[in-house]
């Protein structure tokens, strides 16, 4: 697959061969799905908790005679009828995380790339940093290629210095091409990827296929 990369002006400066087993394979929406479902179960925290009425505070004494009162039995003022006793099958902390296949995430990647590519929501541009770490010289580099749209960088490295930049940037995520996040990826209006980002994308993808063969 070929695509144009473009400056940071905005001009077109050459074209770039992209690797169609990253790029250019049919969408697989159910591999999709669960990765973005791997990636917000593993984020939840868990920490809700309630009591249940052997764990509230109170008396376990009957609080009148079972009979002759004329009103409904009741146990102790802990049951989960009365106000201020327990609560039924409430939650309790739990870890909501699982593991998803390596060869499941590496597909779903690939999957929302090669979407993106199709539906030509995919821009390359050459390879630039934000010296300065100043957002405003960022932000002028973006509104060429995404009008106030969600987008996500995805960057050849760690560049402290283009996150700095990025950091107040409500719409923008910035990703590094080894630590792809499929929900942003998936639901980024637009993403622009560097160029080494693009060839280094295919190289780690290709490495990673040559291991599963070798295995």
């Amino acid at each position: 697959m070929e695509k144009k990369v473009y400056s940071v002006d905005g001009k077109e400066l050459r074209t770039i061969n992209l690797d169609d087993a990253v790029f250019g394979l049919p969408v697989n929406e159910d591999v999709i799905y669960y990765a973005i479902n791997n990636e917000l179960a593993n984020k939840r925290v868990g920490t809700a908790c309630t009591k249940d009425r052997s764990e509230v505070h109170g008396s376990n004494a009957k609080p009148y005679r079972q009979k002759g009162t004329g009103r409904a039995r009741r146990g102790d003022k802990k049951s989960p009828l009365t106000r201020g006793g327990g609560v039924i099958f409430g939650p309790k902390p739990r870890d909501f995380s699982f593991t998803l296949p390596k060869k499941v995430k590496r597909l779903a990647m690939k999957s929302i790339l090669s979407l993106k590519a199709q539906e030509d929501r995919l821009t390359i541009i050459e390879d630039f940093t934000i010296a300065s770490g100043k957002t405003k010289e960022l932000a002028v580099i973006l509104n060429r290629f995404a009008k106030d749209e969600r987008t996500v960088l995805v960057l050849k490295d760690d560049d402290a210095m283009l996150k700095r930049a990025g950091r107040n940037l409500p719409k923008l995520s910035y990703l590094a091409y080894n630590r792809l996040r499929a929900h942003d990826l998936f639901y980024g209006r637009k993403i622009i990827m560097l160029e080494s980002a693009a060839k280094q994308l295919a190289d780690f993808y290709a490495v990673k296929n040559d291991e599963e063969e070798a295995k």
